[in-house]
């Protein structure tokens, strides 16, 4: 559809865009809103993008399609008048504990208010204090800040497929809730955090674990060995002003190590033993034909959502450990072997762009000798708040590099923090030309992009082999369904729980648009192409592992309660 519109005085042409808002934007025009994700559904509910028409009527922008000849004003007397009610009806019905609030500074509400100069409230506050939900192992919802935007309701429901989160009660008494007011806990949330990455406000927040993290590092009996995954390099800057997807990699480390960690290492190495895993678990059920297809197990939100939604499926999934976790009982056994020179605890900490990596942490089927493999996990976004609280310039760091052993990845291990990365590096082992034309040729097998469910089809010693990669669970759960049905069948499938994988996971800095995203891929994809070692098997750490800890210790590698080994020693 196209045409041409008259917005404040200025000619603008359309060409596809949905709705009004979209061409106000194009026009240069930074329309407010609460509810409006191109992503999600259009609700309407806020009225903030509210414009005015040639007779003096009121229009949501989000919700009105273009039209050729139309005239309106984005900024009129009536709409600055409305837009600064409706904030302060909004404010009398809100916690205001800005200061204290996780989501100070970064709160669209708090935002919007700054920018229409809402100096006081003419109206009686209204809230009642209700108490918070901190059952969750990642997840905080604080219904007090809630401004009944729908923004977490859509994005559970239409994107993620969980919908553990809905409306309750009518008129004033309306509110967002798990289904009869249980907490979040007690219904079937899968920790991805997507809702709070959308919540505007501080009404859904990531829980943060800064504050037990500073007592590890100030103690003298704790030895601090953090892991960094590969996503975290390509968005952390965005904290410090840095454009998304640019390597930050060495910034990283040298923060780290002035806020006090012992050693710094890459996750990197941990998805090198899981490609390895994976790829030989693939093989060996691809010769017999058994459970296929094989289901990636790195993303603990896809996990336990195929535990709740497909249980007959749960064999189809990979044993193989997540990278974290294969990190952590990795880690602590390597210094458990030199105890005796050094009695420190080893406390492994985790940077993560991934909220469901803290509940997949304390799962208590990841304790190895009686204690957890993996201790703290701590997001991108808290990551920075440390940086921040520690007052270290961020961008005047030098870059250092990580630490040896434990730091050496291969390019293959580095891009499973994208869509269709972890199939990318399966494919790079399976493929017996190990060249750099075999490396293009699997770039061009139609993994990688952004598109919701990719297939492929490759050829392995002789075979055809079916490859699906799928990201957001919702995708997820329509191509569970047309495999149970025997509409599709494939022979690997990866799934990656948050829209674009672990780029876009709900603890990477809060601009989650698409086209951040796509930015981020490509900086992850830079990484890739500049590393000398691509494949998982060249990396020479690997092998020392394997003839060294993992000999007698293969287990680590594996989940316990899939593979049938107990590993509480």
């Amino acid at each position: 559809m196209k045409g041409t519109m008259l917005i404040d005085g200025q000619n603008v042409a359309y060409d596809g865009e949905k709705n009004i808002l979209e061409v106000v934007r194009k026009a240069g025009v930074e329309l407010p809103t609460f509810c409006y994700h191109s992503e999600l559904s259009i609700y309407g509910a806020c009225r903030m993008c509210i414009v005015e028409d040639e007779w003096g009527g009121t229009i949501a922008s989000c919700s009105t399609p273009p039209k050729n000849g139309m005239k309106i004003w984005t900024n009129t007397p009536k709409i600055q008048k409305y837009r600064r009610m409706i904030l302060e009806l909004l404010l009398s019905d809100h916690n205001r504990d800005c200061t204290v609030c996780e989501k100070n500074t970064k709160c669209k509400l708090q935002e919007l208010a700054t920018r229409f100069g809402i100096k006081k409230v003419r109206f009686d506050a209204t809230h009642s204090k209700h108490e918070l939900d901190e059952s969750g192992p990642s997840i905080v919802r604080d219904p007090n800040k809630c401004i009944l935007c729908g923004d977490c309701v859509r994005m559970c429901e239409e994107v993620q497929g969980v919908g553990v989160l809905g409306f309750a009660y009518r008129g004033s008494k309306i509110k967002v809730t798990p289904a009869f007011n249980k907490q979040l806990a007690d219904v079937e949330c899968v920790n991805c955090g997507q809702c709070a990455a959308v919540c505007p406000t501080g009404a859904l927040y990531v829980k943060n674990e800064t504050e037990k993290l500073w007592d590890v590092l100030h103690s003298k009996d704790k030895r601090a060995v953090v892991q960094i995954a590969p996503a975290v390099r390509v968005a952390l800057g965005e904290e410090f002003g840095f454009a998304a997807g640019e390597i930050v990699t060495g910034k990283i480390v040298a923060a780290l190590r002035k806020l006090g960690f012992d050693e710094i290492y890459d996750t990197g190495i941990a998805a090198d033993l899981t490609v390895l895993e994976e790829t030989k678990e693939f093989m060996e059920r691809l010769k017999s034909g058994k459970d296929l297809p094989l289901f990636t197990s790195c993303c603990p939100a896809w996990v336990k959502y195929a535990e709740q939604k497909f249980p007959e499926m749960l064999g189809h999934i990979s044993t193989c450990r997540s990278p974290q976790q294969i990190f952590g009982a990795v880690i602590k056994e390597h210094y458990r072997s030199t105890k005796e020179l050094d009695r420190r605890q080893t406390i492994v900490v985790s940077v993560m762009p991934c909220t469901a990596k803290k509940y997949e942490a304390a799962k208590p089927e990841f304790e190895t000798a009686g204690e957890k493999d993996v201790d703290v996990v701590i997001t991108t976004q808290e990551l920075a708040l440390m940086i921040k609280e520690a007052g270290i310039v961020f961008d005047d760091l030098e870059g250092e590099a990580v630490d040896m052993p434990f730091g050496l990845a291969s390019g293959a291990g580095l891009i499973f923090g994208v869509t269709g990365g972890v199939a990318e590096a399966v494919l790079r082992r399976c493929y017996k030309e190990k060249t750099a034309n075999s490396l293009k040729e699997i770039t061009f097998t139609g993994v990688r992009g952004m598109d919701g469910i990719k297939e492929a089809v490759v050829e392995i010693e002789g075979k055809t082999i079916r490859l699906a990669v799928v990201h957001g669970l919702k995708n997820a759960k329509e191509l569970m369904k047309a495999v149970r049905k025997g509409k599709k069948s494939y022979d690997f499938v990866e799934v990656m729980g948050c829209p674009g994988g672990c780029i876009g996971g709900a603890g990477q800095p809060m601009n989650g648009s698409t086209a951040t995203k796509t930015q981020r891929a490509k900086g992850l994809y830079k990484v890739d192409k500049t590393s000398q070692i691509k494949r998982s098997e060249e990396n020479p750490m690997i092998m020392a592992l394997y003839n060294g800890i993992l000999q007698k210790k293969h287990h680590l590698l594996h989940n316990p309660l899939k593979s049938g080994v107990h590993t509480k020693e």
